[in-house]
């Protein structure tokens, strides 16, 4: 289950991306609480979020454009710099006094921008890092972490921010992306970079976007991705609404629903890090797909606190097992040269319609009610999944010839 922490550049990788993740959850409960402070306003809360989050959706073609043309570690190492210094300069403004609004909404678009550049570049550096036979187990330990991290981090931040502020909680999270440069720095990897030759970025991208198209079992994916991300993710967002007015539990009953979803995301993590061959991967893709619209349905209908939790493990687990699948299959049936572009779009397609789907799902259930909206995207999971599943058979043997063209892992055979 942890054989990829045996390779010392994924180790190098793990650990310091791992101890920047905890800085990452410091500086988001900080910057929500000064802007609260600030404020006062959940209306401004909400735009500094969506801020930070919307430039995944137009420029993460771009990072990909830039993990496939320039040196993979060079492009990471370059996106953690500029995050250190914008977390730094968040934290002299605020430690200064006086920091305003727009120095905020800024900064944080500005760590938006970066972001967009930095996932596909740090995505796509995996499989630059480990061997074939592990890229399953590495990115199923890189999201374990994250799940992992999200269920301790908040708490942790919570109480720092309460007892150090805002502006040394900041400046926690600059010192913390030493930890993952150093990483970067010590790794022992040959690195190159492909040729431009007379193509422009502009073409560069399209050609991404014209593989993604062409190549029928990668698009399927990620058309399920995207209408999991869109409308099937979003439950997460309207918890408090359930937890306060369906199923009567209070703020620590919240908790509870929360935690019960991290929960299941852990488990699938520790079940897909224990695989080891990608194949059958696809079909699990579909059926946790059609299970987590199934468990939204469930949940929608449930009045009941016990029920409730029992059905939201499976969807915490199946949402989890389904977007880090797709992940590696994807990265797995990407050619070299293709797969910075192709994690571009697939960063697009789920962390970019994330903030999109939180505000679809929002108006939607103000006009028809949390349940209706978390039912009707479970629905839609299901019905998106029986029609990116046609032909299964068929797309598992093109997506194994995919697979065989790039390197043969463990149980895929040419």
């Amino acid at each position: 289950m942890f054989r990829s922490i045996g390779n010392r550049n994924y180790r190098l990788y793990f650990f310091g991306q791992g101890f920047s993740m905890l800085g990452s959850w410091l500086q988001s409960v900080a910057q929500a609480w000064l802007v609260y402070r600030l404020t006062g306003s959940s209306l401004q809360l909400g735009f500094v979020a969506f801020i930070g989050q919307a430039p995944l959706l137009f420029l993460s073609p771009v990072g990909g454009l830039l993990a496939d043309r320039y040196p993979r570690r060079r492009v990471v190492a370059a996106t953690q710099t500029a995050l250190m210094l914008l977390a730094f300069i968040l934290a002299a403004l605020v430690l200064r006094g006086g920091v305003q609004l727009w120095q905020i909404l800024l900064l944080a678009a500005g760590q938006g921008v970066v972001y967009a550049l930095d996932v596909p570049a740090r995505q796509a550096l995996v499989a630059t890092i480990v061997e074939p036979d592990d890229l399953l187990n590495a990115v199923a330990l890189n999201s374990s972490a994250f799940s992992n991290a999200s269920s301790v981090a908040p708490l942790l931040a919570g109480l720092m921010v309460a007892a150090i502020g805002e502006g040394w909680c900041f400046a926690l999270n600059g010192a913390t992306y030493l930890a993952v440069i150093a990483g970067l720095l010590l790794m022992r990897i040959d690195e190159t970079s492909e040729s431009a030759g007379e193509s422009s970025a502009l073409s560069r991208i399209r050609e991404g976007f014209r593989f993604v198209h062409d190549t029928t079992p990668i698009r399927r994916v990620l058309t399920l991705s995207a209408v999991v991300s869109l409308l099937g993710a979003p439950f997460t967002v309207l918890m408090p609404v359930f937890a306060d007015k369906v199923l009567h539990v209070g703020p620590r009953g919240l908790g509870v629903l929360m935690s019960t979803i991290g929960v299941g995301s852990l488990f699938g993590s520790l079940l897909l890090a224990s695989r080891t061959s990608l194949t059958g991967l696809g079909r699990w893709i579909m059926v946790s797909s059609a299970a987590l619209g199934a468990a939204l349905v469930l949940f929608s209908f449930s009045r009941s606190f016990a029920a409730s939790l029992l059905v939201l493990a499976p969807a915490g687990f199946c949402l989890f097992y389904q977007t880090t699948a797709s992940n590696t299959l994807i990265q797995a049936m990407s050619p070299e040269a293709m797969r910075g572009r192709t994690i571009g779009i697939l960063s697009m397609l789920i962390l970019g319609m994330a903030p999109f789907g939180a505000l679809v799902a929002g108006v939607l259930a103000e006009r028809f009610g949390a349940p209706l909206t978390v039912g009707a995207g479970g629905l839609a999971c299901i019905v998106a999944t029986l029609a990116c599943s046609t032909n299964l058979p068929g797309l598992t043997v093109e997506g194994r010839h995919l697979i065989a063209a790039n390197f043969v892992p463990a149980g895929i055979h040419k």
